[in-house]
């Protein structure tokens, strides 16, 4: 007998009530009472050949407010109205199974609609009353989202939060460099943003207010690509994002975790991996067990080839700010979160970088109370795996400023070099070295161009002596210039590649080897077993540009086609 059933638990003395059943129907909706405040949502039973169930909290717009999964691995989810800004009195539930018996037929049921009794202790418990939506009533549906323009989204001022509030494109037309762009800007300071002036090696540039997510306008958004009661076909490829991270674990597999995509949503497909050997994606998140790192932005995550692990820092949600730590063990596919000692702040934007086995965490926003705003950090923070403990090392020289959204990168196992980033109303293009064997900063004096202010760039590392900026937001837009460094010069140099020239800011860049980019080498140099090598690519994912374009296609371009532009 099957006894699998999702339940779901409103408010904090409301019981179980039963969802989803065996037999029943695959999507359900339900209306939250207006006095409830928490929603917990669980599975019971043997999950057999069901994949997952997708869970949306929707607005009165049917706008998802958060989402989640249920999967074998992770079978209970809560929320609560004070994480989540625009959970009003009128918030629906909406549960989906994939996977099992299911066939085609079923995704075109109608939607079951499920009305809750509120919870009083002197009061039985009414069960759920059910109802088939009718066709009719599907259509009026559907025309009422095609027809309608969303209000102005609600902007906030937090320096963590993305400023888009445009509709999702995910496979968005590339402008030519230079060419005038008339849409809503991404990343807008809006109208009345103060000025003030940044220096960049001695150069003075007007930028405006940065260091805080600017405010936005009240451009109205429209609907028509809202949510139907029909469930969606499963994604090949991750959806258009940013604020992600894309971790390498092997020669030709990197990690996708996190993001968020339109309408400041957090993504439904949180976790993918890519394969470059035919340049294909896979979701992963019903892949690995145990307890899922919760949907969020602004995090770090970092491979440690040694253990063959990826831990997962930091980050934030809305009002919610985490200082975690998840680790995916990249042998067994399984997630565990750590219960560390020592402490160290919530911290979102920050940069972490392993050395010898250890994780370096420095800079970052961190929520102060209201009403003072979010703040800076300039502190760096020591993870040390083998015995789960935060510390503070003692560090001398000239250390950085407080900042957010900053790039750094660690050269040859012994230094690792900082630039960028911002904190209200300062936005930086300075560039600092912590040595790692005397735990000393020293500021770095540059020649050449250096890349202007900005920050939430992308930047990796190409060579013993070379790392790559490529990218970033100055406070008024995204930026689509790349510049290379040489550590051996201090000088920067920058290059122009058509890969390369798409305005992006809060999106990823790696290095991996590729099937088709293969070399013969020269007598000197090592050959492989073939007598070639494979060389390396450069690849970038997700974003955001000037439009309200979050992207999701990956470019690539070959790791020696960028040092040639040199």
């Amino acid at each position: 007998m099957d006894d699998f059933g999702v339940y779901a638990v409103f408010g904090v003395n409301g019981p179980p009530q039963r969802l989803l059943s065996a037999d029943g129907s695959c999507r359900v909706s339900v209306a939250v009472p207006p006095s409830v405040r928490q929603v917990v949502l669980f599975s019971s039973g043997p999950w057999g050949e069901r994949i997952c169930v997708n869970a949306e909290l929707n607005d009165a717009e049917r706008m998802p407010i958060t989402i989640g999964k249920l999967t074998p691995y992770n079978k209970c989810l809560s929320w609560e109205q004070w994480e989540e800004e625009t959970w009003t009195d009128s918030v629906t539930l909406k549960i989906t199974l994939e996977g099992g018996n299911l066939v085609k037929a079923d995704w075109s049921e109608p939607e079951l609609i499920l009305a809750v009794t509120e919870y009083t202790p002197k009061d039985t418990v009414a069960p759920l009353a059910a109802r088939e939506l009718n066709g009719k009533r599907k259509r009026g549906r559907m025309s009422e989202e095609d027809g309608d323009e969303n209000k102005a989204a609600k902007r906030g001022e937090e320096e963590n939060v993305c400023p888009n509030g445009s509709v999702e494109k995910t496979t968005p037309v590339r402008k030519a460099r230079g060419q005038t762009k008339g849409a809503q800007k991404l990343f807008s300071s809006g109208g009345d943003a103060a000025k003030m002036k940044g220096t960049a090696n001695g150069t003075g540039e007007t930028l405006g207010i940065v260091g805080r997510t600017p405010p936005q306008s009240a451009a109205k958004l429209k609907s028509k690509q809202g949510k139907t009661p029909t469930q969606s076909a499963p994604l090949a490829s991750p959806s258009g994002r940013w604020g992600q991270t894309l971790c390498p674990i092997d020669a030709q597999t990197a990690i996708l975790i996190g993001g968020q995509g339109a309408r400041m949503q957090f993504c439904k497909d949180p976790m993918w991996k890519l394969c470059t050997e035919d340049m294909s994606w896979v979701a992963a998140e019903t892949l690995a067990e145990g307890p899922t790192p919760e949907a969020r932005i602004g995090h770090t995550a970092t491979y440690d080839p040694e253990s063959r692990r990826i831990f997962v820092f930091g980050g934030s949600k809305n009002k919610k700010w985490f200082n975690d730590v998840h680790i995916l063990d990249t042998q067994s596919w399984k997630w565990t979160m750590v219960e560390a000692q020592g402490k160290v702040p919530p911290l979102a934007y920050h940069s972490c970088s392993m050395f010898r086995g250890e994780l370096f965490v420095l800079g970052g926003v961190f929520p102060r109370p209201n009403p003072e705003p979010d703040g800076c950090s300039d502190s760096l923070y020591i993870f040390d795996p083998h015995l789960s403990i935060w510390y503070q090392p003692i560090v001398t020289g000239d250390t950085p400023s407080p900042r957010s959204g900053h790039s750094a990168c660690v050269m040859q196992e012994r230094k690792i070099f900082v630039f960028g980033g911002w904190d209200t109303p300062v936005c930086y293009n300075d560039m600092y070295m912590l040595d790692l064997g005397l735990m000393e900063f020293s500021a770095v004096k540059t020649t050449g161009k250096a890349p202007s202010p900005r920050s939430w760039h992308g930047s990796v590392v190409l060579s013993d002596t070379k790392f790559l900026i490529h990218g970033g937001y100055n406070g008024n837009n995204a930026l689509s210039d790349a510049f290379i460094f040489d550590i051996d010069t201090s000088s920067w140099t920058e290059v122009r590649l058509s890969q390369l020239s798409v305005p992006r800011a809060g999106h990823s860049i790696i290095t991996m080897e590729t099937a088709g980019h293969l070399r013969f080498l020269d007598e000197s140099e090592d050959a492989g077993a073939d007598g070639g090598a494979v060389s390396r690519t450069l690849l970038v994912f997700g974003g955001g540009d000037n439009e309200g374009n979050f992207y999701s296609d990956l470019t690539t371009v070959a790791v020696e086609e960028v040092l040639a532009a040199i």
